[in-house]
This record gives structure tokens, C-alpha cells and sequence, in this order.
């Protein structure tokens, strides 16, 4: 199953740490089948506040995703990030091809007893 790195991130200023982090971050992913499916794009706010931008990062499975967040490569840039810009990180699982959201519906009705 697919599964996604998301970041949402308030940079503030660009600086060296920064550049050399976006410079190396590709090289930590390709082992692990890491790619980028949103980076550097403005953001259309459409519901409440939302300052900064999102990155989000494809990987094959969550297994993958875990071990190159882990990886010795990726936390020896991380500082470079953490240190100047702001924000959250997640992993999180996707659904498969055949998803329909009424399944999950219908789960949580029987769960709450609705």
C-alpha cells in the first residue's frame, strides 16, 4: 500500500542549511523508492487559516516511508531543515485503488451504534 510523507512548513527565509538540505534531501529518498509529489508549490487555501506549503513525499509502502525518515542519510540533513522553518511531519498509510468512502461510512455507524 502506498504511503505519504506530508509536511507543512512556514519557511521564512533561505539560507545555506536550507538550499544544502533541498540539495540532498532526493539522494535520501531513492534508496528507499521515495518520490516527490508536491514540493515548492503555492498552496490554495480554501477553509481557515493556513500559512506555508506542502511537501508530500510518495513512497511504495510504510515500511519504506519509516526507514527513510530513519535512515542515517535523512537525519543527518534533517537539522538543516528543523533548525530554520517551522511545521509538522507525518507519515501516513493511503487506501487502496478500490476505496469507497460509504464502506468506511457504514463501519463507523455500526461502531457508534447509529
Amino acid at each position: 500500500m502506498t504511503a505519504y510523507a506530508i509536511a507543512h512548513l512556514r519557511p521564512e527565509t533561505m539560507n545555506e542549511d536550507v538550499l544544502g538540505y533541498i540539495e540532498a534531501i532526493q539522494s535520501t529518498m531513492d534508496p528507499f523508492g521515495g518520490r516527490f509529489l508536491v514540493h515548492g508549490k503555492e498552496v490554495e487555501v480554501l477553509e481557515g487559516p493556513f500559512p506555508g506549503t506542502v511537501v508530500v513525499i510518495g513512497f511504495p509502502d510504510i515500511e519504506r516511508a519509516r526507514a527513510w525518515y530513519a535512515s542515517d542519510a535523512y537525519q543527518a540533513i534533517l537539522p538543516l531543515r528543523t533548525r530554520h522553518i517551522a511545521g509538522e511531519a507525518v507519515l501516513v498509510e493511503g487506501v487502496p485503488a478500490d476505496y469507497d468512502a460509504t464502506r468506511t461510512a457504514a463501519r463507523l455507524r455500526a461502531e457508534a451504534g447509529l
